[in-house]
């Protein structure tokens, strides 16, 4: 991250944020860079975000890339706890439509695509930068998964799927209508499954999110 390619780094909540910004400072890169609260959600996410854009191309700075940045949830047996996930192809995994045959995504509605897919060479640098990151698909919900029936619903239905959050997709969607390179990374604070708070590691996990924030420094979009 150079101060002549500043890079739009958005999250869902203030705690993410600041754990973003302390490394950021950590790695000596938090100059041109912009890290901002958008909001909870898919489409909170999406109008945060393109606001944001929008206001960069009239007045400046203009970015380099857009970082969506988190922690979430992992699926048992692919992303443990304390895991760092970075994402190949942000899904709306419930943008669709129910049927008695099943789920049927939104790309077999000829409606769109449920797919926003990460930019090869920023996902590529972001795993040199984070060697100990997995990589694969991260979902988008609107309701977080809280049984285990339908965490592993979702698991069949996407086998490249590690982790899911809330905002992925609708902050790629306003990257992709800006043109600009998009990638996610997301922390592990749970599993994916019944609600157990108390094998909750929101803490550890934003610990994390800020480890891999300051790596950010060596990363190039």
């Amino acid at each position: 991250m150079t101060p002549g390619a500043p890079w739009l780094i958005v999250t869902a909540v203030e705690a993410e944020a600041q754990a973003v910004r302390a490394g950021l400072a950590t790695g000596g890169c938090t100059r041109g860079s912009t890290v901002a609260v958008v909001g909870v959600g898919s489409a909170a996410a999406a109008a945060g975000t393109a606001r944001l854009l929008a206001r960069a191309e009239a007045h400046g700075p203009a970015y380099a890339a857009v970082l969506s940045a988190g922690i979430g949830g992992g699926f048992a047996g692919r992303a443990p706890t304390g895991a760092t996930v970075v994402a190949l192809r942000s899904v709306a995994a419930d943008l669709g439509a129910e049927s008695a045959d099943g789920f049927l995504p939104i790309d077999d509605l000829g409606f769109g695509t449920s797919v926003v897919t990460g930019d090869g060479g920023l996902a590529a640098a972001l795993r040199a930068a984070l060697p100990a990151a997995l990589a694969g698909d991260v979902l988008t919900v609107n309701t977080v998964t809280g049984t285990a029936a339908s965490a592993a619903a979702l698991a069949a239905r996407h086998p490249a799927a590690l982790a899911e959050a809330m905002e992925g997709y609708g902050v790629g969607c306003a990257a992709a209508g800006a043109g600009l390179p998009f990638g996610e990374l997301r922390t592990i604070s749970n599993p994916i499954g019944p609600r157990d708070r108390a094998s909750w590691r929101i803490g550890d996990a934003l610990a994390a999110l800020a480890s891999a924030a300051a790596a950010l420094a060596t990363v190039r979009p």
